[in-house]
């Protein structure tokens, strides 16, 4: 199994290394606690539901924990403020589809996408069309509602 390569900005690379500083040092001795209150509370551990929800929480932090440190063994730093002449990992791209207001996308590799507030994966449909093109260009995407086409204004 080959581990991926995620590209990272200098912000989401801080908020990665918190999150798992956090899940280490907090959150793992809160699950803990919980499951020692749990077993205490309860004789029978088959039908303990707070036990077995505190088992599931601590499966879920640990496999968090886990994916957290995968990405910072295999991460590339993204610096803002490259190329502005095409689409990469890092740029900030206007686009205008047809009739409608220009909108501006972070692209952002796949740990850090947050589509609600403008950061989109390089590795999602639009990501990938936009990658490579240069202002002025129109980029073809396929969608869930059908083939949308934007035209790219401004790359930063």
């Amino acid at each position: 199994m080959t581990e991926q390569t995620t590209f990272l900005t200098p912000e989401g690379l801080k908020k990665i290394e918190e999150e798992l500083e956090y899940l280490r040092t907090v959150r793992r001795q809160e699950v803990a606690q919980r499951l020692r209150a749990a077993l205490e509370e309860e004789q029978d551990v088959l039908e303990n539901a707070e036990y077995e929800d505190a088992k599931n929480e601590q499966a879920f932090v640990e496999g968090r924990i886990l994916t957290l440190e995968a990405i910072l063994k295999n991460f590339v730093l993204i610096e803002e403020g490259g190329p502005a002449d095409r689409v990469t990992i890092g740029s900030r791209v206007t686009v205008v589809e047809e009739e409608e207001e220009p909108e501006t996308f972070y692209i952002v590799g796949f740990a850090e996408a947050d589509p609600k507030s403008g950061r989109i994966s390089n590795e999602s449909p639009l990501g990938k069309a936009l990658m490579g093109h240069r202002i002025g260009d129109e980029v073809i995407v396929e969608a869930p509602d059908g083939i949308l086409c934007f035209r790219i204004t401004a790359i930063e």
